[in-house]
């Protein structure tokens, strides 16, 4: 996926066998769901004609449905079904490409979004050209994947990390859980937040992680699935936590596209743990949803 992991577990086996454990359960995931792979299952299922059923994984299917709950929960400001955009953008595997203009923009978004995927339980279908990409997904299915896999290998307590989503479970030697930092804002002057992950994942997504410049503004990887356009949204960063690291994952993007008042409206209806950063000219402020606040009284 182009992006760092690490675990950390407590009376494993020997550390040769942990780590092909641990990387046949990414190179799984990375098979099933990566669109830089032109041999992977998604990148097939983007390649196959529109209208035509196809089987899926078993990891596909899961993400695939948590992915179109996430878009429909969340009125598309997450959506799986962004390949178009992305590669419009330069975010897909042809790398970089000149600023699109309008009508590319809307061309794009019209070959995008939810409405045009149908899923029926272990299959699924394009009802048009339509392209998914899980970038906004799939890292936190890994770590639930791997998690998952140390569970099967009798593992209680561990830490499981992917290209920084995180999910802990159990303890540490000493008893402590696993207490990690909600990853700041650099230069927002917001007080840090320690959490303990004891059953609980945590993901964050922010605008100063992955950013291109062009025509001397900056524009953020997180694209709007609404707009087909980045996102300019003052939003710095939405950290969201919950027991599925997937689920924490799809979230923080969906929460960091609605923005500030939406965002925590749709948190509170949804009983999403999080914390979101606004920028405010030279300030910071932020934004905790009331399943947050309840955590840290």
């Amino acid at each position: 996926m182009g992006t760092h992991w690490s675990v950390r577990a407590v009376d494993p086996p020997g550390e040769l066998q942990l780590r092909a454990e641990i990387e046949g359960v990414l190179a799984r995931v990375v098979g099933e769901m990566s669109h830089w792979e032109p041999g992977s299952d998604l990148s097939r299922f983007n390649r196959a004609e529109p209208g035509r059923w196809q089987p899926l994984s078993r990891g596909f299917v899961d993400v695939l449905a948590a992915g179109l709950r996430v878009a429909k929960a969340s009125d598309a400001a997450f959506d799986p079904a962004m390949g178009a955009l992305s590669d419009l953008w330069g975010f897909g595997p042809g790398g970089a490409k000149p600023m699109p203009d309008a009508a590319a923009v809307a061309e794009g978004l019209g070959r995008s979004g939810h409405r045009h995927i149908e899923q029926d339980g272990a299959r699924a279908r394009r009802t048009t050209p339509a392209a998914l990409d899980f970038s906004g997904i799939a890292k936190g299915y890994a770590v639930d994947a791997v998690a998952e896999r140390l569970r099967g290998l009798g593992l209680a307590d561990f830490l499981v990390e992917v290209g920084g989503e995180l999910r802990g479970e159990g303890v540490k030697p000493d008893g402590q859980p696993w207490w990690v930092d909600v990853e700041q804002v650099p230069g927002a002057a917001v007080a840090p937040i320690r959490v303990a992950l004891h059953g609980l994942s945590i993901a964050t997504s922010g605008d100063y992680r992955r950013y291109f410049e062009a025509n001397g503004r900056r524009f953020a990887h997180t694209l709007d699935p609404r707009t087909g356009m980045p996102l300019d949204n003052n939003v710095a960063s939405v950290t969201v936590l919950h027991a599925v690291c997937m689920l924490a994952d799809a979230w923080a993007t969906g929460l960091t596209v609605l923005g500030p008042e939406a965002g925590l409206g749709v948190a509170g209806r949804e009983g999403l743990a999080m914390q979101m950063v606004v920028r405010e000219g030279e300030r910071t402020r932020e934004v905790l949803s009331p399943a947050l606040m309840a955590m840290l009284t």
